[in-house]
């Protein structure tokens, strides 16, 4: 594409987007820690999605001091059922370094912004750009599709080696004028016409620069690797009785699911029953000895790379006191407690199942 057809396409994606741009709360400022809390959870979440977390979470955490004061499990409640929880500790961890570091001041250049946890290119290129004009391209899945279309890339959208050919024409196509802008317009583009399937192409203010438009083959773009089956995991979870309290405990705080409560539990193990595995898991993980479990329930999930499917168990403290292997914190707690801790959704499952049972 031309440098003065690159000009007209920034006009008229610009154009439409100040004119059609959804309405909502993270573009009614220009504060850049609400940019930056907006953008952490949009990066692997859906809009309306985080709608229902983004001004609840500013109301509880309004300013980036605020937030590196609180404690992270105040910071894990409020992430609560959005899931990807590293973003939430790395927010809080990056919170307390812009405090102690930056004068509690999100840094504008792109190195020192690049050095906070969590801050990768695209977490970068999107606060920077949006909330102190720095000429970088936001690079996500709606770019790469509107991108893949425009210049009918062949490479796979989900492959690694097309990252960079991506950002290339990425930076190409940028406004560096309004690169705040031109990033948020092309990912609206992405999400609200170039979708994934029947894009509406009749009414795209760029169609006429699009290549697979042109050619009538825009429904072959993106071209897509195909994925292989994600794994599968067996597990059981053992609801731990002790006169009127159950027994939750705390994930390390790195790692999945980093720093949520749970109930104890583990994999079984192959050709083992579920009352077995849960005996041998609590006694291995908690050192407690309990009555023979009962399943009560069981719940599947999904998460981005794998699923799990859960034997509930009910069981009641026997002998022993807690020493735990792989977690970090325990709490003997009442069951109506359960809502003042942050759970994975998994769990949250299952106390909904429980509950209305």
């Amino acid at each position: 594409m031309k440098q003065s057809q690159i000009t007209v396409f920034r006009d008229q994606l610009i154009t439409w987007f100040e004119a059609n741009k959804r309405d909502l709360p993270w573009r009614r400022t220009d504060d850049p820690y609400s940019i930056w809390v907006s953008e952490v959870m949009l990066q692997q979440t859906q809009v309306k999605i985080v709608l229902d977390y983004y001004e609840r979470f500013l109301e509880s955490f309004p300013t980036v001091i605020d937030l590196s004061q609180a404690d992270l499990q105040l910071v894990l409640k409020s992430w609560e059922g959005m899931g990807y929880y590293a973003r939430a500790r790395n927010l809080h961890q990056a919170s307390g370094i812009v405090r102690d570091k930056f004068d509690g001041q999100l840094p504008r250049d792109q190195g020192s912004f690049r050095s906070l946890p969590g801050a990768g290119e695209y977490i970068t290129a999107a606060v920077l750009s949006r909330a102190f004009d720095k000429p970088l391209a936001v690079v996500d899945g709606n770019v790469k599709r509107v991108l893949s279309r425009l210049f009918m890339i062949d490479e796979p959208i989900n492959s690694a080696n097309a990252n960079r050919q991506f950002a290339e024409h990425a930076s190409t196509m940028l406004d560096p004028q309004r690169p705040g802008q031109f990033n948020e317009a092309m990912m609206e583009l992405g999400a609200t016409i170039c979708t994934p399937k029947n894009p509406n192409c009749k009414i795209c203010p760029v169609s006429n620069f699009c290549e697979s438009y042109i050619q009538d083959r825009q429904r072959d773009y993106p071209v897509t690797a195909i994925r292989k089956a994600i794994p599968h995991h067996h597990l059981v979870v053992s609801v731990i009785c002790k006169d009127d309290k159950i027994l939750i405990v705390r994930r390390p705080l790195s790692g999945l699911l980093g720093g949520l409560w749970e109930l104890p539990g583990g994999e079984i193990e192959k050709n083992e029953t579920g009352i077995s595995a849960c005996s041998r898991i609590i006694k291995d993980s908690t050192n407690l000895d309990i009555e023979t479990p009962e399943q009560i329930t069981r719940v599947k999930h999904a998460y981005s790379h794998f699923s799990i499917e859960i034997d509930v168990y009910r069981s009641r403290y026997k002998l022993g006191d807690v020493y735990l292997k792989d977690h970090i914190d325990y709490r003997w707690i009442n069951w109506a407690e359960t809502d003042d801790y942050a759970f994975h959704q998994a769990h949250r499952k299952i106390f909904n199942k429980l509950t209305k049972g």
